[in-house]
């Protein structure tokens, strides 16, 4: 089983191929395929690699499922004894991606 550590939108990911994982929002289209060139590691039943920081030649493809935004998370602001406060929420935008391929030097 094949095996990487990449990073995307400051991250970093243990991926295998087959996975779905959600990452930070991505400028590709759905159905595209991106290239993830930042490699910190790739692994398989018999050799490791590790890069020195990132691993020459080695890249993950991956395909985009969906766009969406992640439930939401609220919170407020309190200054006591001066009648103020604030209530806000944020809801993260993110792009689930799908691991087709890993590929080693």
């Amino acid at each position: 089983m094949k095996t990487a550590v990449i990073i995307t939108g400051g991250k970093q990911y243990l991926v295998a191929e087959n996975d779905t994982l959600k990452v930070e929002k991505l400028p590709a289209a759905v159905g595209e395929s991106v290239t993830f060139d930042q490699v910190l590691l790739t692994a398989t039943d018999k050799t490791t690699q590790i890069g020195q920081p990132l691993v020459a030649g080695a890249e993950v493809a991956a395909k985009v499922v969906r766009h969406a935004k992640a439930p939401k998370v609220t919170g407020a602001k309190v200054k006591p004894k001066k009648r103020y406060k604030r209530y806000f929420g944020h809801r993260q935008s993110f792009t689930e991606v799908t691991i087709t391929r890993i590929k080693t030097r």
